[in-house]
């Protein structure tokens, strides 16, 4: 056989559309079984309808394939609407999975911004909540027991790019107009760094914002780095582990500020979410008890929350003595929380807010990708959130339905069954003794009829490593 070398094979004049598709990813069949069998695409249609000219132009994308490329970012966790774009354009199983026959060039991320900024925010929380709905007739929604945490998104914003509220100053005219007030004419970096060094408070937001995106804050990030963020702020079912609502704060708003605002949307978001599933919901009246950690926790808001007909599970931070003059329903409200807490149930809960609540932060933002975001404002940024932890929603029912809640989760089922094979393999050659004849009831044969090798064939290098 001569050896064949790259480039030297001649293109073929015409193809079949059978020799451009290819077997579709089996956990996106599922998520395309489920949507139709739910009727998304038409709803989808109904509710985006508004924004579309009846007559004129060349039809757009689709609202269900637009939907469904933002759902491509969490399943295959993409950041930017440029990668999903890519991502759609190499893939036939994503084609697939978005209904874009052969002949038809997929979405470029202009077309995915364009659609966006056309298709208002309302529309993506019906959205939201329409698969918040399909959970419900599953039995995935409670909506008994809310919890409530938020985390920060890196902003689309340099901290370089800073200017002052005031007057517009960038940091470096106002530095050197600091030097020159100091009494030096001619300020070099070197005396521009000694006196940033030495000034307390050089980052507050009453004074810096960012002229492209004011509404990300300067904020101190998990990592310990200062940047620009925004604070995402989610509630989930504390039974079942579903997001039922999302907020999107300035970096740095304190979490008794916003946390009436996530109850609020979570109660709204839950009662909508029945009148889609109709006779099938399987919830319960209304939000009944609120967990959240001790970030949550003040006078004011155990109040309000007490007022709201709202049970409170919310962790105490150690502080001295307080004094309660004047403040007798803010006494009773602490008071009653932390009995709450104390007992079985809130034990228990506290267990379950580590478990349930930061888990949604690692799927959606850590390897689904969302850690910083690429786009600018809140109502943008909201409307990307929306269909991505949609998206973490269907993932719920996929495990529930299908065994696993992500497509690259079946990568982990292979990876894992290869590692088992491996030491399989191990195990097997140690039992071999040196020169035993490898007849028909050798370990040998008996992993190659596990693994389906042939008889004459030797074990790959995916058994022997590992790997």
């Amino acid at each position: 056989m001569a050896m064949g070398k790259r480039g030297d094979e001649q293109e073929t004049l015409f193809i079949t559309h059978q020799q451009l598709r290819s077997q579709s990813h089996p956990y996106y069949r599922a998520v395309n079984r489920i949507l139709a069998e739910k009727g998304f695409d038409r709803y989808a249609e109904a509710a985006c309808a508004r924004f579309y000219a009846k007559k004129m132009g060349r039809p757009g994308m689709a609202p269900g394939v637009y939907f469904r490329c933002l759902l491509l970012g969490y399943f295959e966790g993409i950041d930017s609407e440029r990668g999903i774009a890519w991502r759609a354009a190499d893939s036939l199983s994503l084609r697939d999975f978005l209904g874009i026959p052969a002949s038809k060039l997929t979405p470029d991320h202009s077309t995915i911004s364009r659609t966006r900024r056309l298709i208002d925010l309302e529309t993506h929380q019906d959205v939201f909540n329409w698969v918040l709905g399909v959970l419900d007739g599953a039995g995935l929604v409670k909506g008994k027991t809310i919890g409530v945490d938020a985390t920060t998104l890196e902003a689309n914003a340099a901290m370089r790019s800073i200017v002052r509220r005031d007057d517009g100053r960038t940091y470096d005219a106002f530095l050197q107009d600091l030097a020159k007030a100091s009494g030096i004419e001619t300020p070099t970096r070197e005396d521009l760094t000694r006196l940033d060094r030495k000034r307390k408070k050089k980052g507050a937001n009453k004074d810096w914002k960012n002229p492209h995106d004011p509404e990300a804050h300067i904020s101190k990030m998990k990592d310990g780095r200062t940047h620009l963020a925004h604070k995402q702020e989610h509630a989930v079912d504390m039974d079942t582990g579903a997001v039922v609502a999302i907020t999107i704060h300035g970096g740095v708003k304190g979490d008794t500020d916003t946390i009436e605002g996530t109850v609020e949307a979570a109660e709204e978001n839950l009662e909508e979410a029945r009148s889609h599933a109709g006779d099938e919901s399987k919830q319960a009246d209304g939000p009944e008890e609120v967990v959240a950690d001790k970030g949550y926790h003040s006078r004011t808001a155990m109040l309000a929350l007490q007022l709201s007909g709202l049970r409170t599970y919310i962790s105490e931070p150690r502080r001295p003595r307080q004094q309660w003059e004047r403040q007798a329903a803010e006494r009773d409200a602490v008071y009653a929380n932390r009995r709450r807490k104390n007992g079985p149930r809130g034990q228990l809960l506290r267990k379950k807010r580590g478990e349930l609540i930061e888990r949604t932060f690692a799927h959606a933002f850590e390897t689904g990708g969302m850690r910083r975001t690429h786009l600018r404002h809140h109502g943008n940024i909201a409307k990307r959130l929306l269909v991505h932890l949609a998206g973490f929603n269907i993932g719920l029912m996929m495990r529930k339905l299908f065994g696993v809640g992500k497509p690259r989760c079946l990568q982990g089922v292979r990876a894992a069954l290869a590692a088992f094979m491996a030491a399989l393999a191990v195990l097997l050659d140690a039992l071999s003794r040196p020169g035993q004849s490898r007849g028909p009831t050798s370990p040998h044969v008996l992993l190659r009829s596990l693994t389906g090798l042939p008889t004459g064939a030797g074990f790959p290098e995916t058994y022997t490593t590992g790997c």
